[in-house]
Protein backbone atom coordinates (compact mmCIF):
# COMPACT_ATOMS: atom_id res chain seq x y z
CA UNK A 1 0.00 0.00 0.00
CA UNK A 2 1.17 3.56 -0.72
CA UNK A 3 2.09 5.98 2.06
CA UNK A 4 0.20 9.21 1.31
CA UNK A 5 1.05 11.46 4.29
CA UNK A 6 3.37 11.62 7.28
CA UNK A 7 2.14 13.95 10.02
CA UNK A 8 3.91 15.04 13.22
CA UNK A 9 2.23 14.41 16.56
CA UNK A 10 2.52 16.18 19.91
CA UNK A 11 5.08 13.61 20.98
CA UNK A 12 8.31 13.86 18.96
CA UNK A 13 8.70 10.11 19.34
CA UNK A 14 5.71 9.31 17.12
CA UNK A 15 4.42 10.07 13.63
CA UNK A 16 0.99 9.53 12.11
CA UNK A 17 1.12 7.62 8.85
CA UNK A 18 -1.81 8.00 6.45
CA UNK A 19 -2.11 5.51 3.61
CA UNK A 20 -3.76 5.76 0.22
CA UNK A 21 -6.59 3.42 1.27
CA UNK A 22 -7.44 5.61 4.28
CA UNK A 23 -5.67 3.57 6.91
CA UNK A 24 -3.98 5.52 9.71
CA UNK A 25 -1.21 4.33 11.97
CA UNK A 26 0.58 5.96 14.88
CA UNK A 27 4.14 4.70 14.54
CA UNK A 28 7.40 5.25 16.43
CA UNK A 29 9.51 7.76 14.52
CA UNK A 30 12.63 5.61 14.84
CA UNK A 31 10.89 2.73 13.04
CA UNK A 32 9.75 4.97 10.19
CA UNK A 33 13.35 6.14 9.74
CA UNK A 34 14.69 2.60 10.12
CA UNK A 35 12.44 1.37 7.29
CA UNK A 36 13.33 4.38 5.15
CA UNK A 37 9.69 5.36 4.60
CA UNK A 38 8.88 8.58 2.77
CA UNK A 39 5.70 10.04 1.26
CA UNK A 40 4.76 8.06 -1.83
CA UNK A 41 6.64 4.93 -0.73
CA UNK A 42 5.09 1.51 -1.18
CA UNK A 43 4.78 -0.14 2.21
CA UNK A 44 4.88 -3.92 2.13
CA UNK A 45 2.65 -6.03 4.43
CA UNK A 46 5.81 -7.05 6.29
CA UNK A 47 6.83 -3.43 6.86
CA UNK A 48 3.29 -2.51 7.96
CA UNK A 49 3.33 -5.38 10.48
CA UNK A 50 6.76 -4.25 11.72
CA UNK A 51 5.33 -0.75 12.27
CA UNK A 52 2.36 -2.15 14.19
CA UNK A 53 4.59 -4.33 16.35
CA UNK A 54 6.94 -1.43 17.06
CA UNK A 55 4.02 0.76 18.07
CA UNK A 56 2.61 -1.98 20.29
CA UNK A 57 5.93 -2.51 22.07
CA UNK A 58 6.57 1.22 22.48
CA UNK A 59 3.12 1.66 24.00
CA UNK A 60 3.74 -1.28 26.34
CA UNK A 61 7.05 0.20 27.52
CA UNK A 62 5.41 3.53 28.28
CA UNK A 63 2.64 1.82 30.24
CA UNK A 64 5.20 -0.26 32.14
CA UNK A 65 7.04 2.89 33.22
CA UNK A 66 3.78 4.54 34.33
CA UNK A 67 2.73 1.51 36.39
CA UNK A 68 6.18 1.09 37.92
CA UNK A 69 6.36 4.76 38.84
CA UNK A 70 3.00 4.58 40.59
CA UNK A 71 3.95 1.63 42.81
CA UNK A 72 6.90 -0.67 43.39
CA UNK A 73 6.28 -4.02 41.72
CA UNK A 74 8.17 -7.22 41.16
CA UNK A 75 9.03 -8.24 37.59
CA UNK A 76 6.42 -11.00 37.72
CA UNK A 77 3.68 -8.71 39.00
CA UNK A 78 4.45 -5.94 36.51
CA UNK A 79 4.36 -8.38 33.60
CA UNK A 80 1.06 -9.81 34.84
CA UNK A 81 -0.46 -6.35 35.24
CA UNK A 82 0.59 -5.31 31.74
CA UNK A 83 -1.13 -8.34 30.25
CA UNK A 84 -4.23 -7.58 32.33
CA UNK A 85 -4.20 -4.08 30.83
CA UNK A 86 -4.39 -5.61 27.35
CA UNK A 87 -0.73 -5.73 26.32
CA UNK A 88 0.53 -8.74 24.40
CA UNK A 89 2.45 -11.26 26.53
CA UNK A 90 5.56 -10.97 24.37
CA UNK A 91 5.51 -7.17 24.64
CA UNK A 92 5.01 -7.34 28.42
CA UNK A 93 7.93 -9.72 28.83
CA UNK A 94 10.17 -7.60 26.59
CA UNK A 95 9.16 -4.38 28.39
CA UNK A 96 10.10 -5.86 31.77
CA UNK A 97 13.44 -7.04 30.37
CA UNK A 98 14.03 -3.54 28.97
CA UNK A 99 13.35 -1.97 32.39
CA UNK A 100 15.69 -4.48 34.02
CA UNK A 101 18.47 -3.62 31.57
CA UNK A 102 18.03 0.03 32.49
CA UNK A 103 18.20 -0.91 36.20
CA UNK A 104 14.73 0.55 36.72
CA UNK A 105 13.29 -2.64 38.20
CA UNK A 106 15.02 -4.85 40.74
CA UNK A 107 13.19 -7.61 42.60
CA UNK A 108 15.57 -7.53 45.57
CA UNK A 109 15.18 -3.77 46.10
CA UNK A 110 11.42 -4.09 45.68
CA UNK A 111 11.39 -6.90 48.26
CA UNK A 112 13.37 -4.80 50.75
CA UNK A 113 10.98 -1.91 50.21
CA UNK A 114 7.99 -4.17 50.86
CA UNK A 115 9.55 -5.56 54.05
CA UNK A 116 10.35 -2.08 55.37
CA UNK A 117 6.81 -0.96 54.59
CA UNK A 118 5.38 -3.99 56.41
CA UNK A 119 7.45 -3.14 59.49
CA UNK A 120 6.33 0.49 59.47
CA UNK A 121 2.70 -0.66 59.32
CA UNK A 122 3.19 -2.74 62.45
CA UNK A 123 3.10 -6.16 60.76
CA UNK A 124 5.07 -9.20 61.87
CA UNK A 125 7.50 -11.34 59.88
CA UNK A 126 4.83 -13.83 58.85
CA UNK A 127 2.76 -11.07 57.27
CA UNK A 128 5.87 -9.68 55.55
CA UNK A 129 6.52 -13.12 54.02
CA UNK A 130 2.92 -13.30 52.89
CA UNK A 131 3.30 -9.92 51.15
CA UNK A 132 6.46 -11.07 49.37
CA UNK A 133 4.58 -14.13 48.13
CA UNK A 134 1.57 -12.09 47.00
CA UNK A 135 3.81 -9.66 45.12
CA UNK A 136 5.57 -12.43 43.20
CA UNK A 137 9.01 -11.97 44.77
CA UNK A 138 11.20 -15.06 44.12
CA UNK A 139 11.70 -17.07 47.32
CA UNK A 140 15.48 -17.07 46.95
CA UNK A 141 15.41 -13.32 47.71
CA UNK A 142 13.26 -13.51 50.85
CA UNK A 143 16.01 -14.12 53.42
CA UNK A 144 18.08 -11.14 52.32
CA UNK A 145 15.02 -8.90 52.10
CA UNK A 146 13.83 -9.93 55.57
CA UNK A 147 17.11 -8.67 57.02
CA UNK A 148 15.47 -5.26 56.65
CA UNK A 149 12.87 -6.30 59.23
CA UNK A 150 13.55 -4.80 62.63
CA UNK A 151 12.36 -5.71 66.11
CA UNK A 152 8.61 -6.06 66.50
CA UNK A 153 8.39 -5.40 70.25
CA UNK A 154 7.46 -1.75 69.75
CA UNK A 155 4.66 -2.54 67.30
CA UNK A 156 3.23 -5.25 69.57
CA UNK A 157 3.41 -3.04 72.66
CA UNK A 158 1.73 -0.12 70.90
CA UNK A 159 -1.07 -2.36 69.63
CA UNK A 160 -1.68 -3.93 73.04
CA UNK A 161 -1.69 -0.56 74.81
CA UNK A 162 -4.21 0.73 72.31
CA UNK A 163 -6.50 -2.29 72.56
CA UNK A 164 -6.16 -3.26 76.22
CA UNK A 165 -5.20 -0.26 78.32
CA UNK A 166 -8.04 1.34 80.28
CA UNK A 167 -10.37 -1.54 79.48
CA UNK A 168 -11.94 -4.27 81.55
CA UNK A 169 -9.46 -7.03 80.85
CA UNK A 170 -11.31 -10.31 80.61
CA UNK A 171 -10.19 -13.39 78.70
CA UNK A 172 -12.42 -12.58 75.72
CA UNK A 173 -10.96 -9.09 75.30
CA UNK A 174 -7.37 -10.31 75.56
CA UNK A 175 -7.97 -13.19 73.14
CA UNK A 176 -9.42 -10.77 70.61
CA UNK A 177 -6.28 -8.62 70.78
CA UNK A 178 -4.02 -11.68 70.52
CA UNK A 179 -5.92 -13.00 67.49
CA UNK A 180 -5.63 -9.61 65.81
CA UNK A 181 -1.85 -9.58 66.32
CA UNK A 182 -1.56 -13.11 64.93
CA UNK A 183 -3.47 -12.01 61.83
CA UNK A 184 -0.95 -9.16 61.48
CA UNK A 185 1.81 -11.75 61.29
CA UNK A 186 3.26 -11.73 64.81
CA UNK A 187 4.28 -14.96 66.52
CA UNK A 188 2.40 -16.15 69.59
CA UNK A 189 5.64 -16.18 71.58
CA UNK A 190 6.32 -12.49 70.80
CA UNK A 191 2.73 -11.63 71.70
CA UNK A 192 3.07 -13.41 75.06
CA UNK A 193 6.18 -11.37 75.78
CA UNK A 194 4.28 -8.22 74.90
CA UNK A 195 1.51 -9.13 77.34
CA UNK A 196 4.10 -9.67 80.07
CA UNK A 197 5.58 -6.24 79.40
CA UNK A 198 2.10 -4.72 79.54
CA UNK A 199 1.42 -6.50 82.85
CA UNK A 200 4.65 -5.11 84.29
CA UNK A 201 3.75 -1.57 83.24
CA UNK A 202 0.09 -1.64 84.21
CA UNK A 203 -2.13 -3.31 86.73
CA UNK A 204 -1.66 -7.10 86.85
CA UNK A 205 -3.30 -9.09 84.07
CA UNK A 206 -4.27 -12.46 85.50
CA UNK A 207 -6.51 -13.75 82.73
CA UNK A 208 -4.30 -14.03 79.62
CA UNK A 209 -2.19 -16.88 81.02
CA UNK A 210 -5.24 -19.16 80.88
CA UNK A 211 -4.93 -19.03 77.10
CA UNK A 212 -1.44 -20.60 76.95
Amino acid sequence: MKLEKIEPLDSPNYLRLIFEDGKRLKAPAFKVVELGLTIGAEVTPEDFLALENAQSFASCKERAVRILTASGLSKKELQKRLVQKGEREEDAEAAVSWLEELHLIDDLETAKQLVRSAGLRGYGRARAKSILYEKGIPKELWDEALEEFGETDGAIDAFLRKKLSRRTLDQKTIKKAVDALIRRGHSYHDIQEGLRRLEADCEPIDTWEDME
